[in-house]
């Protein structure tokens, strides 16, 4: 399994935006998909972004599509979320995972990150 350690969260005002990363240790990042998950309190957590292990395929839920992008640099074993346009329901601890393929479930991924918390001010 991959170590993988997420940062870049914090509190902003809505509208306003935040970039997630997502630091994979080993040599073999190339070879999972990454996923963020979001998790606020009293609720399940829940799919916000997918990537491929190559970087093509990128899959959102319906909250991010054409404000959220998620991306991978595997040079530097890294993923990323950018957020803009930010709402205060987003307010929640993001997670990224690894894991063989790109998909909605949770299920599918492997290793996880301890999270970083994110809050939207109104």
């Amino acid at each position: 399994q991959v170590q993988l350690v997420d940062s870049g969260g914090g509190l902003v005002q809505a509208g306003g935006s935040l970039r997630l990363s997502c630091a994979a240790s080993g040599r073999t990042f190339r070879s999972y998909a990454m996923g963020w998950f979001r998790q606020a309190p009293g609720k399940e957590r829940e799919f916000v972004a997918a990537i491929s292990r190559s970087g093509f395929g990128t899959y959102y839920a319906d909250f991010g599509e054409g404000r959220f992008t998620i991306s991978r640099d595997n040079a530097k074993n890294t993923a990323y979320l950018q957020m803009n346009s930010l709402k205060p329901e987003y307010t929640a601890v993001y997670y990224c995972a690894a894991g063989g393929r790109a998909r909605v479930s949770s299920e599918t991924y492997d290793s996880w990150g301890q999270g970083t918390q994110v809050t939207v001010s109104s």
